[in-house]
């Protein structure tokens, strides 16, 4: 196509500040500041316990099978950039390894989510790289085929855009445009000292039935209960 690059550089990308505010919440109090939008499809989660990703991302559109552009997005990516990596969920492949982590690191990339697979987990894992992922497989690639780097995908059920920032943890990914991040941002915070000061009334002797003004609710469903 006259006119088309398959690789876009320059983009705009999250304050470094904001991304370092972000990275300290759950992606869980993230996405619920969000109005639950933002999370991506379930089954994308990290290979090991422990693993916390936040950066802007780089989107990659990759032929299924294939790691030709995910070679060439390490090189795209800036430090502190995350790889999103749009397989089409191709998981008869692992496309990411452990050489592929060593180059990532040298760049400075923050971390990797895909729908694929990778291999060379308890490696990847020892060198402490976030990966998050549909699936494992031993099972090679080619590398013959193109893509795009930083062109908005349709990904986890949700559109991507190149900079939007990305969160992942032990309890899934979330997404946050770019333009967003700062009023998600300030809920989140603000929604994460509401839980404390709930879990301290708890402490106390409330119950979630009195906080929450489930009790209300449930008289009015009819709830019926034996005698104590």
């Amino acid at each position: 196509m006259s006119g088309f690059n398959n690789v876009i550089h320059n983009i705009e990308r999250v304050p470094r500040d904001l991304v370092e505010s972000m990275s300290a919440l759950p992606t869980a109090t993230i996405s619920e500041a969000y109005g639950s939008k933002g999370a991506l499809f379930n089954y994308i989660k990290p290979i090991r316990t422990g693993m916390k990703l936040c950066g802007s991302v780089i989107p990659v559109k990759a032929r299924p099978g294939d790691n030709l552009l995910a070679h060439k997005a390490i090189y795209v990516a800036k430090p502190g950039d995350v790889l999103l990596i749009d397989t089409c969920s191709f998981v008869e492949g692992g496309f990411w390894g452990g050489i592929m982590t060593e180059a990532a690191q040298k760049q400075g990339i923050e971390g990797l989510v895909t729908d694929g697979a990778v291999r060379d987990t308890e490696e990847i894992a020892e060198m402490g790289f976030p990966v998050f992922c549909q699936a494992v497989s031993i099972k090679g690639t080619t590398k013959t085929s193109l893509g795009t780097i930083n062109h908005p995908i349709h990904f986890g059920g949700i559109k991507i855009r190149p900079g939007d920032l990305i969160v992942g943890d032990a309890d899934g990914v979330v997404v946050i445009a770019r333009d967003d991040v700062e009023d998600v941002l300030k809920k989140a915070q603000e929604r994460e000292e509401k839980e404390k000061k709930i879990c301290e009334q708890i402490k106390a002797g409330k119950t979630t039935l009195e906080l929450y003004g489930f009790t209300e609710i449930l008289e009015r469903e009819g709830l019926k209960e034996e005698e104590v």
